[in-house]
């Protein structure tokens, strides 16, 4: 068991083991009393449920069921009622729903096939040639399931091109920043954060 801020975690096999990264975007959350959360690749749950501590509702997905069984039970640890947790693929489970704030820790590292292992684990690292398979994806839907006034923040690493993300997302008409990075020895770890305005969109 390990503690981040009051909270408690157990982490699980077959299940992503938070690491920098995950440290770097919690202690970079945008977020404000009462707001509606989705977080994608949720893992041990413990993004969801630092942001539960101020968000009315959290909803969290991930492909890997040993996760979204792990997380439900360190929500149950921690004595929270307000997140949902649901097995799919990206957007997949919350079809027609919108949200104050997105949050992903993305599969961002490029892989090649005989690097696949072919396990549970894959899906919270793989990012395919260039480490954008997903981040791609991601970005492709993520506008529709945002509020007016809404925000995501994702991390990837400068391995995946940063500065194609910061591109996409000004292209959507969302302002972005690079919120915080933390550099390792081969590469820059980033919490980008884009705000989305339908002013924007209509100027």
């Amino acid at each position: 068991m390990f503690y981040y801020e009051d909270l408690k975690f157990q982490t699980c096999p077959k299940v992503y083991a938070p690491a920098e990264d995950t440290f770097l975007l919690a202690d970079n959350l945008i977020l404000s009393e009462g707001e509606v959360v989705l977080e994608i690749g949720t893992g041990t749950g413990l993004i969801a449920l630092t942001a539960s501590k101020k968000a009315s509702q959290v909803i969290a997905t991930d492909i890997n069921h040993h996760a979204v069984k792990c997380a439900r039970a360190n929500m149950e640890l921690n004595d929270i009622n307000n997140i949902k947790f649901h097995l799919g693929n990206l957007f997949q489970p919350v079809q027609n729903e919108k949200f104050d704030l997105i949050l992903f820790n993305t599969p961002y590292l490029p892989s090649s096939k005989d690097e696949i292992v072919g396990d549970e684990l894959d899906a919270a690292w793989d990012g395919g040639a260039d480490g954008r398979r997903v981040i791609d994806l991601f970005l492709n839907e993520v506008k529709y399931y945002l509020n007016d006034g809404g925000r995501v923040q994702l991390v990837q690493s400068s391995l995946s091109d940063n500065e194609k993300t910061l591109e996409r997302l000004e292209k959507m008409n969302f302002d972005v920043e690079i919120t915080d990075s933390e550099r390792f020895f081969f590469e820059e770890i980033v919490v980008i954060t884009g705000f989305y305005s339908k002013v924007n969109e209509q100027s």
